[in-house]
């Protein structure tokens, strides 16, 4: 069985001074703090005296990691948050991605070597998976908020991507559009995958046609350009769409901009729905069509969440929040239209 002592060997250290970095005591220099965790780490070593200190030594520090702060959703994510965390006695460090894995490889690296107690974090992707399993590894508590990652043991809070995509696209069938064209992310970002699957399943529910090439990616930056629509609007009128699903806000905003730049009003010549409201961007007119996701509470229930993990008040399996969207009508969706 490992022992203290095979901890000091390992780190090139005395007894005492693992004995003062598993306490969190004493004048201990960051560059020995660190070989002393890392040889922990490594040895896998945390006896029962060290699990009690750490319990007493919380650093009540929590971070929120999520990829476009200026994007409202997530901003109202960080609201509720926020007030959850103010509310229970801890901090919240934010931390902005841009949907970047290696910033959120950073982020992750720098908030173990602060001690956070526990994360809420929106993955960048798939990828993910190798921030997560630090996390993991460092016995940090983590909550999944709106993104999720298969097969990673955790609490998770979710929107119901599926009656989302399905509300929207019913919702134009039902106004007579059987030429609905899709712009998704990236599909290794859960929301944009399950949003476009349930694209494709409402289509063939209603009879209509599924064309791949109606099904167009982007990605979720507010400041990159629209160009893969172009293909679409240069087909005569009788085969173009009639509508656009935008699978979020931001890239229903560059939707929108490509379709003015390029001559065609919304709704009266392209009607559009998406993903998430936009009440920043109330400049646009017309206001847009959306499935509205309760965002604050995203940010307020995964850190909820997050807090009983860290306190050792929750339930020993995981849980899994679905929050239901709200169908949000105005005037970009346009009224029923003549095939």
């Amino acid at each position: 069985m490992t022992t203290i002592y095979d901890i000091a060997k390992r780190a090139n250290v005395s007894s005492m001074t693992v004995s003062r970095v598993i306490n969190n005591k004493g004048n201990i220099s960051e560059a020995t703090r660190k070989k002393v965790e890392d040889a922990i780490k490594e040895l896998n070593y945390i006896p029962n005296s060290a699990a009690q200190s750490l319990n007493l030594k919380k650093t009540k520090l929590l971070s929120l990691v999520i990829t476009d702060i200026t994007n409202p959703f997530f901003s109202k994510v960080a609201r509720g948050a926020t007030d959850k965390a103010n509310q229970m006695g801890y901090q919240l460090i934010l931390c902005n991605t841009d949907e970047d894995y290696e910033k959120e490889s950073e982020y992750i690296d720098a908030l173990i070597a602060k001690r956070v107690d526990g994360v809420i974090i929106a993955p960048t992707g798939d990828s993910s998976l190798k921030n997560l399993k630090k996390l993991m590894r460092n016995r940090i508590p983590f909550t999944l908020i709106d993104r999720k990652i298969e097969n990673v043991p955790c609490d998770m809070v979710l929107g119901d991507n599926y009656e989302g995509t399905r509300y929207l696209l019913q919702h134009l069938i039902n106004n007579g559009h059987q030429r609905i064209a899709m712009v998704h992310g990236p599909l290794t970002i859960s929301t944009s995958k399950e949003r476009y699957q349930a694209y494709v399943e409402t289509l063939k529910l209603n009879d209509l046609t599924v064309n791949p090439s109606f099904m167009v990616e982007d990605h979720y930056k507010q400041e990159d350009q629209l160009a893969g629509i172009n293909h679409l609007l240069e087909l005569p009128e009788d085969e173009r769409p009639t509508a656009f699903f935008a699978v979020n806000n931001f890239i229903a905003i560059k939707l929108i901009k490509h379709l003015r730049q390029g001559g065609l009003r919304v709704p009266e010549d392209m009607a559009v729905v998406c993903f998430d409201d936009l009440e920043l961007f109330i400049e646009l007119d017309p206001f847009l069509t959306v499935s509205s996701q309760p965002a604050y509470d995203f940010g307020y229930m995964g850190t909820q969440l997050v807090i009983e993990r860290v306190e050792g008040n929750s339930p020993t399996g995981f849980r899994s929040i679905n929050l239901k969207p709200e169908l949000v009508i105005r005037k970009s969706s346009g009224t029923s239209i003549k095939e």
